[in-house]
């Protein structure tokens, strides 16, 4: 594991990333979900594609890596494209899970590699929109104290700064950015996730011209049985757009 301290927009991040097959010459990135860290993610796939040299990165915020302010999807992004440079990688797939897929979509790989990804926007249940209600009710009262009792279960526990970030995120569409999307991309699903719905994929699908969906038994972290699989599939993909 390294750490690596990136300068953006004044503030610095010290960012945690660790490299596995190091003298390879094709660069995998893989990114995490909201929550995770790149632990989960390198006990997934680097047991897989020993042809790529895999760059597992802690997000800022999350695992090993710092975060000192608010920050929107793009900054994100800007931060990883930053540590990306230092390296000294290149863009060839970049695997996104989840939160994570909406970065790895912002930096514009030549495989794109979206694996129950976020960026479609889908209307709040009536009881998370009464919840919020309540809590803007209650906030001037005092009662800002009792926030976990109202926030998502993956906004419980953070920092100021992190549930500053997750407000900025978790309702972000990215349908426009998903249709601009001229590369390769591959979506995997879980047929019964109910974070990032298997109608979200559909719509994915549908907005980036050069995709193609795969869909899986299980739900938001199918992917941790079906990796070997997953991984066979990149493989395969990457080889034929490389020409090799």
């Amino acid at each position: 594991m390294a750490i690596k301290s990136i300068q953006f927009n004044q503030h610095t991040f010290d960012i945690s990333y660790e490299i596995v097959n190091p003298n390879a010459k094709v660069d995998l990135i893989v990114l995490h979900g909201w929550g995770s860290n790149k632990t989960l993610m390198k006990q997934t796939f680097s047991p897989y594609m020993d042809t790529f040299r895999h760059i597992y990165i802690d997000l800022p915020g999350f695992g090993n890596s710092t975060c000192n302010t608010a920050l929107t999807t793009a900054d994100v992004a800007k931060i990883v494209a930053l540590l990306i440079i230092h390296v000294n990688a290149s863009k060839d797939i970049v695997l996104g899970h989840s939160f994570g897929g909406k970065v790895a979509l912002l930096l514009e790989p030549k495989v794109l590699v979206l694996v129950a990804s976020a960026g479609i926007y889908t209307p709040k249940s009536l009881k998370v929109q009464a919840k919020i209600a309540a809590f803007k009710v209650l906030k001037p009262f005092g009662f800002s104290k009792l926030r976990s009792l109202f926030v998502a279960d993956d906004a419980k526990e953070l920092s100021e700064y992190m549930y500053q970030t997750f407000k900025n995120v978790i309702n972000e569409d990215f349908s426009n950015k998903f249709s601009r999307f001229d590369e390769k991309a591959l979506l995997f699903w879980g047929k019964d996730d109910t974070a990032t719905p298997l109608e979200s994929a559909k719509k994915i699908q549908q907005l980036i011209s050069n995709s193609q969906l795969e869909v899986y038994e299980g739900d938001h972290y199918f992917f941790m049985k079906n990796a070997q699989d997953i991984s066979t599939k990149i493989q395969t993909t990457f080889l034929k757009i490389s020409g090799h």
